[in-house]
């Protein structure tokens, strides 16, 4: 595991990009990813997540993990969401937290590549739900870092969170930042 590790990091590391990372996390938490607006935020992520010292599930969209593409995905840590119609995803979820001793979920706040209006809640609410933090990741191609930012335990205060989750977002761009939705929920 070390190997991938060292490989992991060297790889980002010749590419020029600095992997930051939080000295004590949470055992538990939603990991939200912004901004998300380049199909080059995916392969960065996952070299991000084999150069850290722990082990997250992301989520994505259904159609994803379709054909031969699927178990490769799955065995990347992908969890299948269906976004086009509701399955009762945030409570399975939620429930998949109070399960578990040790669980990170990765969720693109924004829900594709484009400017939206703002962002999907499903992070908000399996958070709320589960009882567990939420920790900022970010791919910020301007200053070349990747990694993680800050943990939040969410307040029910949807303004004042959104606040704090925007002050920890300032600064950082995605590859095509006028991609970037606005930090605040749909």
């Amino acid at each position: 595991m070390n190997l991938l590790r060292d490989a992991a990091r060297l790889i980002l590391k010749l590419f020029g990009w600095k992997l930051l990372d939080m000295p004590l996390l949470p055992a538990r938490a939603v990991v939200i990813a912004y901004p998300h607006t380049s199909n080059w935020d995916f392969p960065v992520t996952l070299l991000a997540l084999a150069a850290l010292p722990y082990r997250a599930q992301w989520v994505g969209k259904d159609t994803m993990f379709r054909g031969l593409l699927g178990p490769i995905m799955r065995m990347l840590g992908g969890v299948a969401v269906n976004r086009r119609e509701r399955t009762g995803f945030v409570e399975r979820v939620a429930n998949e937290f109070r399960r578990r001793e040790n669980f990170h979920l990765i969720m693109a706040t924004e829900g594709t590549r484009r400017l939206q209006a703002g962002w999907k809640s499903g992070f908000y609410r399996i958070a709320r739900a589960a009882g567990v933090p939420v920790i900022m990741a970010v791919v910020d191609y301007g200053k070349r870092e990747v990694g993680l930012l800050s943990c939040l335990s969410l307040s029910g205060d949807e303004a004042a969170d959104m606040a704090a989750i925007a002050a920890c977002y300032g600064g950082r761009t995605g590859y095509h930042p006028e991609n970037a939705s606005p930090i605040r929920l749909l």
